[in-house]
């Protein structure tokens, strides 16, 4: 058997390169700084990032597998316009992912310390007025809460569904008031997580994650 492990060597390179490229892109799209319909210039990406434009391809293609981008011909790639559709796959996979992590939450300490860090930084954000940082929070409190979990697996598939998310966010027309009321829906859980109340976590949790999408939905449908 032959191998040709350089020419191996070379592909995983830039896999993994592609893999960091798309890590960046994503956290891009997740902080809110790619909303849907941003065109993507490969020459802007190729000459910020320092990667080739083959690698950046690489990077877009992973991206548009996780439904973060989409191609259209002659006028390249976008960042998605997500569907009602979309939004009720995501909160069916939010649903099951982060009441795994609540129903794991009480052999998770350091796991719970994550989730109020992530409350404590979107209630300072509200105080300064900052609701693109409020946003950026309740995403990390949504992540920290699957994260209870204590699965690397759960972790990448939030990663990609919180990125998903903060397209669905960028929907609602005023985000303060959109934001606000999910803010104190956020300490309520974490205190039910300190006190060891997982049930009730979990029961907060369902009503908080219905009671978010049927408000994107109707928006969407508005």
């Amino acid at each position: 058997m032959t191998m040709d492990l350089p020419g191996d060597l070379r592909l995983l390179d830039r896999s993994s390169t592609a893999d960091r490229v798309a890590q960046v892109l994503r956290a891009r799209i997740a902080a809110g700084e790619l909303p849907p319909g941003t065109r993507l210039s490969e020459r802007a990406l190729t000459d910020g990032l320092g990667v080739s434009r083959n690698t950046l391809r690489e990077a877009f293609r992973l991206l548009a597998h996780e439904h973060l981008l989409r191609y259209e011909l002659h006028h390249g790639v976008h960042v998605r316009q997500l569907s009602s559709a979309d939004v009720t796959d995501i909160y069916r996979v939010r649903r099951a992912l982060e009441c795994a992590g609540v129903r794991a939450a009480a052999g998770s300490t350091g796991g719970q310390g994550e989730v109020l860090e992530a409350v404590g930084a979107g209630e300072l954000a509200a105080a300064a007025g900052d609701w693109a940082a409020v946003g950026t929070a309740d995403i990390s409190f949504h992540r920290a809460v699957a994260g209870l979990a204590g699965s690397a697996r759960i972790d990448r598939h939030m990663d990609v569904v919180l990125a998903e998310l903060r397209l669905a966010f960028l929907e609602m027309a005023d985000p303060r008031a959109f934001h606000e009321p999910y803010l104190r829906r956020n300490r309520v859980i974490a205190d039910l997580l300190t006190a060891g109340d997982l049930a009730g976590a979990e029961t907060e949790l369902l009503g908080y994650l219905d009671a978010a999408e049927h408000q994107i939905l109707s928006r969407m449908s508005g």
